[in-house]
């Protein structure tokens, strides 16, 4: 992060669409998979974006680490979209199964072979780094859906299988934003102009090689975007109960959450990556968990166990053999995580375990806002900031 805070300005707002291939992202700060994973603080990037390089000019930089908030934001108010997706998807793996001809597209277009060569190299790019560029990303996602006609949630999948920053919010409704379902009747349409120029002429599509014309995905979803919630109230923890910190990758910087006025005797990682798909998730992405999990768990000056997620009941035995009664953990937003930490509520009710979260200031400041498209939350961006005492 501070080696990229000469480019948070005018470099990353010229540059940041420019998708120069792999190893060679230089207006970008790559800093997507620690922020995903609060290792790294969005307020702790802005920051450093105002102190460089004022408001102005670091406004694109700031934007961008906005969205991510937003998006969570979006999600926590429509936790449908997340049951939907994941239900989606498994009617999808369903007919991936079935479906000879569509097993071979899919595999393909995973594989880097679909002669397209673009397409192919960003494809090996995702499978061989764990990133990609957001605009690839949205090409790629244009590609599949429209030109591949291919079903958007295995698309999906296979970036949550693969991105080291894979995020439920952000890359559910990312693809959903491609295939107009997040913006109704907006779809996104990769054009071979766009990618010859912000590829700098390393790729040329041949004329035909995409969708001349693409119709967004709406019908798919006939009663349109579920309605509004309220956002979830987490349980708040009790000062003087005996209580088990939870790490997740959800937030790897819980001593930020002022801890110190818990009686917290132990902690316990909890490794949710394979959870991302019920398909096997790489490598990288595992490793890339246990590695953050092991370093938040090494701050906390806590005795600590290890966990995976398997069976949710496991989570009550838990808690019990350390001789605690109350959880606590940093806020588990909509996702795989949450989904398993539902399932596992039963048997810690049983045991009589409460279980409670913390959540973000800087959450609260934002997910207000995050209940239609991106504009309310920018229009508000300035108040976001001075509120989270960024100014």
């Amino acid at each position: 992060m501070s080696r990229f805070v000469p480019k948070m300005g005018r470099a990353y707002t010229n540059g940041r669409n420019y998708d120069r291939g792999a190893g060679q992202h230089r207006d970008v700060s790559m800093l997507s998979p620690y922020i995903r994973h609060r290792l790294v603080l969005e307020q702790d990037a802005i920051r450093l974006a105002l102190q460089s390089h004022g408001s102005e000019g670091g406004e694109k930089f700031i934007q961008e680490v906005i969205w991510r908030g937003y998006f969570k934001g979006w999600l926590e108010r429509r936790p449908q979209v997340w049951a939907s997706y994941r239900k989606g998807l498994d009617a999808d793996l369903q007919a991936f199964a079935r479906d000879r001809g569509l097993r071979c597209r899919v595999e393909a277009a995973e594989a880097g072979q679909t002669g397209l060569d673009y397409f192919d190299a960003w494809a090996e790019e995702l499978v061989e780094t764990g990133y990609l560029h957001n605009h690839s990303r949205m090409w790629f996602a244009s590609i599949w859906i429209f030109t591949l006609g291919l079903p958007w949630r295995l698309g999906a999948d296979f970036f949550l299988r693969h991105l080291l920053d894979g995020d439920p919010a952000s890359n559910t409704l990312g693809w959903r934003w491609v295939a107009g379902l997040h913006t109704r009747g907006k779809p996104y349409h990769a054009q071979d102009w766009n990618i010859t120029k912000f590829t700098n002429q390393r790729f040329e599509p041949r004329k035909g090689d995409l969708a001349d014309v693409i119709k967004g995905l709406e019908a798919q979803e006939p009663d349109g975007l579920p309605s509004v919630q309220p956002l979830r109230t987490p349980t708040a923890p009790k000062p003087d109960v005996p209580s088990l910190l939870l790490i997740t990758a959800e937030d790897c910087r819980p001593e930020d959450l002022n801890l110190d006025r818990f009686n917290i005797i132990t902690a316990t990682t909890l490794g949710c990556g394979h959870l991302r798909s019920p398909n096997p998730v790489s490598s990288a992405v595992l490793d890339f968990e246990r590695g953050a999990l092991e370093d938040t768990a090494m701050r906390q000056s806590l005795p600590h166990h290890v966990m995976r997620a398997g069976v949710p009941s496991d989570l009550a035995w838990m808690a019990e053999r350390a001789g605690t009664k109350q959880i606590i953990t940093s806020y588990l937003p909509e996702g795989y995580a949450r989904d398993w930490i539902n399932e596992a509520m039963p048997a810690l009710d049983a045991a009589c375990i409460s279980f409670t979260e913390l959540r973000r200031s800087w959450d609260d400041l934002i997910w207000p806002y995050a209940t239609a498209g991106f504009f309310k939350v920018k229009k508000n961006i300035p108040k976001i900031l001075l509120d989270a005492e960024l100014f």
